[in-house]
């Protein structure tokens, strides 16, 4: 699945995500690869008379409309589609009494391999999410005495799992026995502390152990080292420490300076690999290079003077797959980028939501 393709079906998922039916009266139907289209269209017919024993008669003719629209739409296929197929139907007006039957459909460039009828408050989209959700995950873990934050890096998009404060009070200006005392209180704060966060690792990434390609670490020096040398994390979990940074800051702010520290490391990773074409890029509208962006990207493309364009995903459809298929057409290489980090937020809101680095001048 190609970058244009996916980010597609990622707006189509969140589309049907955000749908909700006032009852129990949404349609999901998913056809696996090399399934009989009629199979699932005599199964919807049956369907059919079953709703018709809904003892709430709007609730009634919105499933079976929902049912014979879905119908009526296979029909028009001659047989499965490649990969399969998903339709999705049914109203999802916003206002009582005034129905709004729609219909999605969805034929992946990658095979389904599920085949399921349901008809709930919300459409199922759990397997078309698992086509456009990337397999590998990072942790990371951004950690001082005082805070620590929890991330799950995957794709172009990292998440949040949790924060953490602690009681830890750091300096205190007592002497003699007082102070022996006040240092073993801290101490214990600052271990009880990493145990939190070392269980708190466990329970966001041991159930997903063998997807997680990797663990990084960071915060100021000492704590960061105590962290990772003692004995808190789970041994599993210390197997998969690829990397140890200094960072400022352990905040959602670290977690991102920790992304961006551990790029070598991380440099398969979408998210980073949008970060380093976009810091390419604005190093050369710092430097005057040989780059574009706004009205001049299609003017580049079209002298076949682009190498790599960068396309925001806040522009719309039909200029995204117009543009893309510019590029390919003349072998540049396009990276669809989202806004959720600070250089994707500037291609959008800055540039245009367009950019090319170019192989020579124009």
């Amino acid at each position: 699945m190609d970058q244009k393709e996916e980010y597609h079906l990622r707006k189509i998922v969140n589309e049907l995500k955000s749908k909700r039916g006032r009852h129990t009266e949404l349609i999901s139907v998913y056809v696996s690869q090399g399934f009989d289209l009629n199979n699932i269209i005599s199964q919807l017919a049956n369907e059919q008379g079953t709703a018709s024993n809904i003892k709430s008669k709007s609730t009634m003719k919105n499933v079976t409309s929902a049912l014979e629209k879905t119908i009526q739409h296979l029909r028009l296929y001659k047989q499965t589609p490649p990969n399969g197929l998903a339709v999705f139907c049914g109203n999802v007006s916003e206002r009582e009494g005034v129905p709004d039957l729609r219909i999605w459909a969805v034929e992946p460039s990658v095979p389904v391999n599920v085949r399921i009828y349901r008809c709930d408050q919300t459409f199922v989209t759990e397997p078309l999410e698992d086509l456009i959700t990337p397999k590998d995950v990072y942790g990371l873990i951004a950690i001082d005495n005082k805070t620590a934050t929890l991330a799950r890096l995957r794709g172009a998009r990292y998440d949040i799992i949790t924060k953490l404060t602690s009681e830890y009070h750091g300096k205190h200006r007592a002497g003699g026995q007082s102070h022996r005392r006040f240092e073993r209180i801290i101490e214990g704060q600052s271990h009880q502390f990493k145990v939190r966060v070392a269980e708190c690792a466990r329970d966001a990434f041991m159930g997903d152990i063998k997807n997680l390609r990797g663990l990084v670490i960071g915060g100021p020096a000492m704590t960061k080292d105590d962290f990772v040398d003692g004995d808190y994390l789970h041994h599993e979990l210390k197997k998969k420490i690829i990397a140890v940074e200094d960072i400022t800051y352990t905040d959602e702010s670290g977690i991102r300076e920790l992304i961006n520290k551990a790029q070598d490391t991380l440099k398969d990773v979408e998210l980073v690999r949008h970060k380093g074409v976009m810091q390419r890029f604005m190093r050369g509208v710092v430097s005057d290079g040989p780059v574009a962006y706004g009205a001049d990207v299609e003017v580049a493309i079209t002298a076949g003077a682009a190498d790599t364009v960068m396309l925001s995903e806040k522009l719309g459809d039909e200029e995204i797959d117009r543009i893309y298929g510019m590029a390919k057409e003349k072998g540049a290489l396009v990276e669809i980028i989202s806004e959720e980090f600070e250089e994707g937020f500037q291609l959008a809101n800055t540039f245009g939501g367009k950019a090319a680095i170019l192989r020579f001048r124009i």
